[in-house]
């Protein structure tokens, strides 16, 4: 089993910064893709961005260019790194992991106001 602990979110203005992590309870190492997916109020979970065990990454087309995800096998850690915050970013973000399932963290909370 799998445990996934998101940090980081939070209130920010239009055009701030945020950068959230994902801690999980394995060795990372282990897991080929570590994602991030967000879901707004009335909207379905979308994918944000992922990550490879090699460091390939992906971006949604909405993120592309302001989001950056990144890892640390070393501590078990992915990041999201989010700048030019636009208030259509808010949402809950959730990271995600599939090893002998799906996994999903609890979420962390994300507003951006104009």
């Amino acid at each position: 089993q799998v445990q996934l602990v998101e940090s980081g979110g939070g209130l920010v203005q239009a055009g701030g910064s945020l950068r959230l992590s994902c801690k999980a309870s394995v060795n990372i190492l282990w897991l080929n893709v570590m994602g991030w997916y967000r879901q707004a109020p009335g909207k379905q979970r979308e994918v944000v961005a992922s990550i490879t065990s090699g460091g390939k990454t992906n971006y949604a087309d909405s993120v592309t260019g302001r989001f950056t995800i990144s890892r640390d096998n070393a501590k078990n850690t992915v990041y999201l790194q989010m700048n030019s915050l636009k208030p259509e970013d808010t949402a809950t973000y959730y990271c995600k992991v599939n090893w002998d399932t799906d996994y999903w963290g609890q979420g962390t909370q994300v507003t951006v106001s104009s």
